[in-house]
């Protein structure tokens, strides 16, 4: 996404990227971050709350209007927990016993088993 976004902006089309991986994304120099201190996968805000969701676009949109230099970092101040241990807890495996390793591992394949479904209808469908 970094490297695409740096193509667009070569192309004199503005672009803003929403992340959770500052190292990364801030070493690919992009023209322009918005940074949530939030697990990989949550860019966006946090899963089911529209209130952090806008609020994470309302701050993508205006950076997208008022950043001027290249570069530009713009950290978002909601946070994931106020405990900042979530850190060391969210989807580290060596945290979780067997069971719940288990019960993950048959989350996601359920999960791909939906998805297959859908491609499935999707290409049926054309």
């Amino acid at each position: 996404m970094s490297l695409l976004a740096r193509h667009l902006e070569a192309e004199g089309i503005p672009t803003v990227i929403m992340g959770c991986a500052l190292d990364i994304v801030a070493h690919c120099g992009v023209p322009r971050y918005v940074f949530s201190d939030f697990p990989l996968g949550n860019s966006a805000g946090k899963p089911f709350d529209p209130a952090s969701q806008a609020a994470t676009l309302e701050l993508a949109l205006q950076t997208l209007e008022t950043a001027t230099a290249p570069r530009t970092i713009v950290r978002s101040p909601q946070r994931w927990s106020d405990d900042p241990t979530w850190k060391l807890d969210y989807d580290n495996a060596a945290r979780l016993t067997p069971d719940e390793i288990a019960q993950r591992r048959q989350a996601f394949n359920e999960g791909k088993v939906v998805a297959r479904a859908r491609v499935q209808a999707e290409q049926q469908g054309r």
